[in-house]
């Protein structure tokens, strides 16, 4: 499933080719997605300019001149840019955003778990009112951790997941922040010291930083808006690495499932 890397290397992929772009066209194949895409798109989406191309979480936002679309690519989607002569949409082409210089965005979801969603401006939104801080912000600190997770019995991974929380630390870079952290992923998150905490979110933004250097992690179908895989697969420490060495101590990594997800670990690196 695409995480927070893997989206923001879409909307970095994609954003020089749409930025201040005006849309001629908003074809829909395949309205039926995670949520129905509504039929006045296609009508009110013409003419109007692409003013930002944003990240909130795992969602994208192509803020418009009366709102914005809000595009979430589920577990198997992609963006792409397609110039020149582009090709005939195949079976799992599902929208096009056609704009005005002949270049398109199209939208790709083998599963149909991906999402369009219109956003009005001005309007609540059920998809982003509810969410945490952005990860690599000021605004999630080892203080803002620590104070969170008080009286928390559940496990960190658990917890450090949770979107109320903090938004795109999906389940691979989760074990990943807390190997490298020396974290245990079972241990209890409101028993964690204010140093364990500051310790986790560094951890946290060092390695969604480098997955974004790397263009995100393809396990399986991910592709950025170039088309091109993500790399950092080849940097994973821990995840789906059970049975195998770990590279600081050489012991095998560990898997268990918490939470309904594998989770990877070192029971001797990760001890506190």
């Amino acid at each position: 499933m695409p995480e927070l890397p893997e989206v923001e290397t879409t909307r970095r992929g994609i954003e020089p080719h749409i930025h201040q772009q005006t849309i001629a066209r908003f074809v829909v194949r395949q309205p039926q997605l995670r949520w129905p895409i509504e039929k006045h798109l296609t009508r009110s989406l013409k003419n109007q300019v692409i003013r930002k191309v944003e990240r909130r979480a795992k969602y994208l936002l192509l803020t418009l001149e009366k709102g914005a679309l809000i595009i979430h690519l589920g577990m198997s989607g992609s963006l792409r840019i397609l110039q020149g002569s582009v090709p005939k949409p195949e079976k799992h082409d599902h929208f096009d955003v056609v704009l005005e210089n002949g270049d398109v965005l199209r939208y790709t979801d083998p599963r149909r778990f991906g999402a369009c969603v219109w956003q009005a401006h001005g309007e609540a939104s059920r998809l982003l009112d509810h969410l945490g801080p952005e990860p690599l912000s000021e605004d999630f600190n080892g203080a803002y951790l620590y104070e969170r997770s008080r009286k928390r019995k559940g496990p960190i991974k658990t917890f450090i997941m949770d979107q109320k929380v903090v938004v795109g630390v999906g389940n691979i870079y989760a074990s990943e922040a807390l190997f490298l952290a020396g974290i245990r992923p079972t241990k209890a998150a409101g028993s964690l010291s204010k140093p364990a905490c500051l310790k986790l979110t560094n951890s946290i933004k060092t390695v969604l930083d480098q997955a974004i250097q790397q263009g995100g992690t393809t396990l399986k179908d991910f592709v950025g808006g170039d088309g091109k895989p993500g790399y950092f697969a080849q940097s994973l420490n821990v995840y789906g690495r059970a049975g195998l060495p770990c590279p600081a101590c050489e012991r095998p990594i560990q898997q268990l499932v918490l939470g309904q997800r594998s989770t990877f670990f070192c029971v001797h690196c990760q001890k506190s």
